[in-house]
C-alpha cells in the first residue's frame, strides 16, 4: 500500500510540473478566452435568472385578504368567522414610525439597502446551515419573508430559499419599499389568532396602530420571530425579555434615545382589559383547535386559512359547547384561586361513537384571549385515572374478573413501596374495591402481575402517547414522563365507551371552497383496543365507581361511568409540612352519548399555589355540570350490552341463576355479610325495592342509589 501511495504521488507531481513548465497558462491568450468564457457563462446565467424573476407573478399583493373563512358545527350552521374585516389593512401613513423602525432593526435592518436579498445576511445563514447540516430561516429579508408567506410553502429546503430570492426580486421591481413593508405589516402574524398590525395593535393594547407607543410597537415586533413562545397571554416573563431585546436593538440603530430607552426597559407590559367587541366570531376556544387541526393535519397555512373564503365544517355540537363555555365562566364551580394565578382547567368532549369533538374548553377567565389551550396542549399526570387503562383494562385481557381478589398489604417492588390514601392495608380485596375506591396497593401489585408491556401496550393501544421510560410500576398510578391532555384522556376511555374500539378524535369533517369543491375530508380511524366483554365489563366497573365510590359528585341522574385522578405535591423540601395538597386533579368518563376528560390545576405549582381539593370533587363537579346541560333533552340511555355478553358477576356454568346471589364470588360475599354479623346464606333482609345489595349497584341503570 504505501508503495503504490508513493508511485502515485509521483505521477501527480510529474503532471503538475509537466503543466506548470509548459508555461500556457502565462499566454495573454488563454487569459483571453478565459474571461471570455467566464463572462458568457456569468451573462447567460443572469439573463436565464432575469427571464425566470420576470415571469414569476406576484399579482396576489395586489388583492390580499379578499375572502373570509367561514366555521359551520355539526349541523351545518354558521358558527364562527375568520373575516377579512377582521384584518384591517392600514396605510403606512397610519403606522407609527416606532412601529416601522421596530420591525426593520428586528428583522431586517439593512431592509433600506439591499435589493430584496441580503447577500451578507445569506452567507451567514449559509455558514450556519452547513455547520448544522440543516436550511434554516436565518438570513431572509422582510422582501423574503413576505415573498414567503404569500407564495411558497413553509419547508426547509435550498430549493425553496432559491425561489424565495427570486421572488423578493420581483417584489421589488414591483412595489417602492414603503409599498412593501406595509404589505409586510398588514399580513404577518403577530400570535393569538392575529394577522396583521392594526389587528394585534386592538388586539393585545385595545387600540388602533397609529397609537401604539415605542414599548408597545417594540413588544409587536418581537412576536413574529417566535408567537407562541413570545405571547405575552402564554408566557409573559418570556414576552417582556423580548421586548427589552428588541428596545436595546432599535438604540443600537439610534432610532430611540438612551433616555427612551432606560425608562421603557422599566415599564412593565400592560395589555388590555375587558372584551374586543369587533372580535368576530363565537366559540373561540373550539375554532382555536379548528384552525390547529387545518393546519397540522391538512396542510393549510394561516394565509389561506385567512383568506381562502374557505367553509370549514366541524364536529362540533353548539348545545355542548355552549355548555362548556356557560360553566367555565362562572367561578363557583371552580376552587377560588390567588390574586396572582387563577386555578385553570380544560375540558375535552367527544362522541365516542365517531370519534367527533362535540366541545372544547381549554382556559379559565372572563377575557376574551386565546391562551394556552389545557384541553389539548397540556402535558400532565394523569394519576389515578389512568388505572382503567394501564391495569384494570389490561387484566380484564388476561382473564381477572370483577370479583378477583388482589393483594393489599405492605409491599415493597424493588424498593417502590406505594401507600392507599388512608395508609391502611386489607389484606385482599376484589378488583371491583380497589377500583371503586382507588387504592394503590392492588394497582400496583396487579401491574406487576400482569406485566408492565401488557399494561404499557394496552395504553398505547387506546392512544396515549407513552414510551419505553413508562415501562416502570408507577405507570399504575399515573407516573408518566411526559403527560397527558384532557383530550388524549377522553379519546382513551371512549375505547371503554365504545365497546372496545377506539376512535381517533377530530374536529374537522371537511373543508372546502365557497363553491362547493372539497378540499379535505376527515377519514375515520378506529382501532380495536379490546373485546366488547371486556369494555362492558369496564364500564360496570366504573359506573360503580360513580354510583358507590370516588367519582360520587359526576352522577346526574343517567347512566355515568368514570374514573377521579389526583397527583400530590412533589416530595420536595418546598412542600415540606403540606400534609394535604394536590398538584392535579382529574375526572375521566362517559355516558352513552358523549365521553369527557377533565383536568383543573395551576399553571405554575409552588408552595402558594396548589390544590386542596380532589378529582372527586372539582372535576367530577364540572363533568356533571356540562354533560347534564349538554343532555338535558336527550331521553335516558342505558350502556349499550353486547351481544352473548357473559357476566362476569355470575357463575357463566349457571346461566338459570344470573338473578341470584349464590353465584356471586363466595369470598366477597361472604365477606361482606360476615362483616355485618350476618349468615351469608340469608340474604332476603338485604332486599331492597326487590333487588339483592350486590346487584344493585348494576342493576339500577340511570338510578342513582340513596346515600
Amino acid at each position: 500500500m504505501k508503495a503504490f501511495l508513493f508511485q502515485t504521488k509521483n505521477i501527480i507531481h510529474k503532471n503538475i510540473t509537466r503543466i506548470h513548465s509548459s508555461g500556457f497558462w502565462k499566454s495573454p491568450k488563454f487569459w483571453k478566452r478565459f474571461s471570455l468564457s467566464i463572462l458568457l457563462i456569468f451573462l447567460v446565467t443572469m439573463g436565464s435568472f432575469s427571464f425566470w424573476v420576470m415571469s414569476l407573478d406576484v399579482s396576489k399583493l395586489q388583492s390580499p385578504l379578499a375572502q373570509p373563512t367561514y366555521i359551520y358545527d355539526r349541523n351545518g350552521n354558521k358558527v364562527s368567522e375568520l373575516s377579512s374585516s377582521k384584518i384591517t389593512p392600514i396605510p403606512i401613513a397610519k403606522i407609527p414610525q416606532t412601529m416601522r423602525e421596530a420591525i426593520i432593526d428586528t428583522e431586517d435592518r439593512r431592509f433600506y439597502e439591499h435589493k430584496g436579498v441580503d447577500v451578507w445576511s445569506i452567507l451567514r445563514a449559509l455558514i450556519h446551515d452547513l455547520h448544522t447540516g440543516g436550511f434554516s430561516e436565518g438570513g431572509s429579508t422582510i422582501t423574503q419573508q413576505l415573498a414567503k408567506n404569500l407564495f411558497l410553502p413553509s419547508d426547509k429546503t435550498l430549493g425553496r430559499k432559491f425561489k424565495e430570492a427570486a421572488y423578493a426580486f420581483k417584489i421589488e421591481l414591483t412595489l417602492s419599499k414603503d409599498q412593501i413593508l406595509e404589505e409586510y405589516l398588514n399580513q404577518i402574524y403577530f400570535g393569538e389568532g392575529q394577522w396583521g398590525i392594526q389587528n394585534a395593535a386592538r388586539f393585545y393594547f385595545g387600540k388602533d396602530a397609529e397609537n401604539l407607543n415605542i414599548e408597545e410597537s417594540a413588544m409587536l415586533a418581537g412576536l413574529p420571530k417566535a408567537p407562541s413562545i413570545y405571547s405575552p397571554l402564554k408566557n409573559k416573563d418570556k414576552a417582556l425579555e423580548r421586548r427589552n431585546q428588541v428596545l436595546s436593538l432599535m438604540k443600537d440603530q439610534n432610532d430611540i434615545t438612551a433616555a427612551d430607552f432606560q425608562r421603557t426597559l422599566s415599564t412593565p407590559i400592560t395589555l388590555r382589559k375587558g372584551e374586543l367587541k369587533d372580535l368576530s366570531g363565537k366559540f373561540a376556544p373550539y375554532v382555536d383547535y379548528v384552525i390547529e387541526e387545518a393546519i397540522s393535519r391538512y396542510g393549510f397555512t394561516e394565509e389561506q386559512l385567512l383568506t381562502g373564503g374557505l367553509q370549514i365544517y366541524t364536529e362540533m355540537d353548539s348545545k355542548v359547547q355552549q355548555a362548556a363555555e356557560t360553566v367555565y365562566q362562572d367561578n363557583q364551580y371552580f376552587p377560588q384561586g390567588k390574586p396572582d394565578q387563577n386555578v385553570q382547567s380544560g375540558i375535552a368532549i367527544l362522541d365516542q361513537h365517531t370519534g367527533g369533538i362535540r366541545g372544547l374548553v381549554g382556559y379559565r377567565g372572563e377575557s376574551p384571549f386565546r391562551s394556552f389551550n389545557h384541553a389539548t396542549q397540556l402535558k400532565r399526570q394523569p394519576g389515578s385515572s389512568i388505572k382503567p387503562l394501564t391495569v384494570y383494562g389490561p387484566a380484564l385481557e388476561k382473564g381477572y374478573t370483577p370479583g378477583s381478589l388482589l393483594y393489599d398489604g405492605p409491599l415493597n417492588l424493588n424498593g417502590y413501596s406505594p401507600q392507599d390514601y388512608d395508609y391502611q392495608t386489607r389484606g385482599q380485596v376484589t378488583m371491583e374495591e380497589a377500583l371503586q375506591n382507588s387504592w394503590n396497593i392492588p394497582a400496583v401489585w396487579l401491574l406487576n402481575e400482569i406485566g408492565l408491556d401488557t399494561g404499557l401496550s394496552f395504553a398505547q393501544k387506546a392512544g396515549l402517547p407513552l414510551t419505553q421510560a413508562d415501562q416502570n410500576l408507577s405507570l399504575a398510578l399515573g407516573g408518566i414522563s411526559s403527560g397527558v391532555s384532557p383530550l388524549q384522556m377522553a379519546q382513551a376511555y371512549s375505547t371503554f365507551a365504545n365497546l372496545g374500539t377506539m376512535n381517533k378524535t377530530y374536529a374537522i369533517t371537511k373543508i372546502t371552497s365557497p363553491n362547493g369543491y372539497v378540499f379535505a375530508q376527515a377519514k375515520p380511524e378506529s382501532v380495536q383496543v379490546t373485546s366488547p366483554q371486556n369494555a362492558y365489563t369496564m364500564t360496570r366497573l366504573l359506573e360503580n365507581v360513580v354510583d358507590n365510590g370516588t367519582g360520587k359528585n359526576a352522577f346526574f341522574g343517567r347512566p355515568t361511568a368514570g374514573k377521579t385522578g389526583s397527583v400530590e405535591l412533589p416530595h420536595t423540601q418546598e412542600f415540606s409540612g403540606i400534609s394535604k395538597g394536590s398538584k392535579d386533579v382529574w375526572f375521566v368518563g362517559y355516558t352513552p352519548e358523549l365521553t369527557a376528560a377533565v383536568w383543573m390545576g395551576y399553571d405554575k405549582t409552588d408552595r402558594n399555589h396548589y390544590l386542596t381539593v380532589s378529582g372527586g370533587s372539582g372535576p367530577a363537579v364540572i363533568f356533571r355540570e356540562v354533560l347534564s346541560r349538554s343532555l338535558k333533552s336527550t331521553p335516558n340511555e342505558d350502556f349499550e350490552i353486547p351481544q352473548g355478553y357473559q357476566d362476569p358477576w355470575y357463575n357463566s356454568n349457571d346461566l338459570k341463576g344470573q338473578n341470584s346471589d349464590e353465584n356471586l364470588p363466595p369470598t366477597l360475599r361472604d365477606r361482606i355479610f360476615q362483616g355485618f354479623g350476618l349468615n351469608p346464606d340469608i340474604n332476603d333482609s338485604w332486599s331492597n325495592q326487590g333487588q339483592n345489595f350486590w346487584g344493585n349497584s348494576f342493576k339500577n341503570k340511570g338510578k342513582k342509589k340513596d346515600q
